[in-house]
């Protein structure tokens, strides 16, 4: 998926080609360059999955999952520092993307349940909007013990207007909830 986004972004560079001939395409070439730090983001974000995370399909969603250990962040004035609190284990980031697009989307509401073997939830939190290397969506969790869990995401409909004709349906105007099946969560 994300390397069906990265052609995506390499798509505009491709249309400048397309519309001009000699120094008026190579202009048109660079006012439609990727800037170096979106490509980044998408590599990062390629590179991260790869390593350790899932991805879940939900009609309009591409919604990707990464589990870490419990981070620090600072608040979204960025005048507070937060170490990760006592007895937290896991940073768990959903980055939810636009099938259609690949892009991430922001503005979405989002819980995040772990669930055991017994389908007992044994925490549930919203997530917070994170600027990072890539943007995504997380929250410190408190794992009782290291085990095998489903991770329930449930995204709202975003927060923004949206273009479009009276006749269409606007894209992303539902949520969607998806489960991430066998996700080992080990004391890290």
């Amino acid at each position: 998926m994300l390397r069906a986004t990265l052609a995506l972004l390499a798509a505009p560079l491709a249309l400048a080609a397309l519309t001009g001939c000699g120094a008026q395409a190579a202009a048109k070439e660079d006012a439609f360059t990727v800037p170096a730090g979106v490509q980044e983001q998408y590599e990062v974000l390629a590179h991260e999955l790869a390593a350790k995370g899932k991805t879940v399909e939900s009609g309009d969603w591409t919604v990707n999952l990464i589990t870490e250990a419990a981070e620090p962040w600072f608040d979204e004035h960025g005048a507070h520092f937060r170490a990760p609190q006592a007895g937290e284990t896991h940073h768990i980031e959903i980055i939810p993307t636009e099938t259609s697009t690949g892009r991430i989307v922001p503005n979405v509401p989002i819980t995040l349940e772990v669930v055991d073997a017994q389908d007992k939830v044994v925490q549930e939190l919203e997530l917070n909007f994170y600027y990072s290397t890539f943007y995504h969506y997380a929250n410190n969790f408190t794992v009782p013990e290291a085990g095998t869990y489903t991770l329930r995401a449930t995204l709202g409909v975003p927060a923004f207007n949206r273009h479009g004709e009276e006749s269409e349906t606007p894209a992303l105007a539902k949520g969607t909830t998806v489960e991430f099946a066998d996700v080992e969560l080990t004391k890290e």
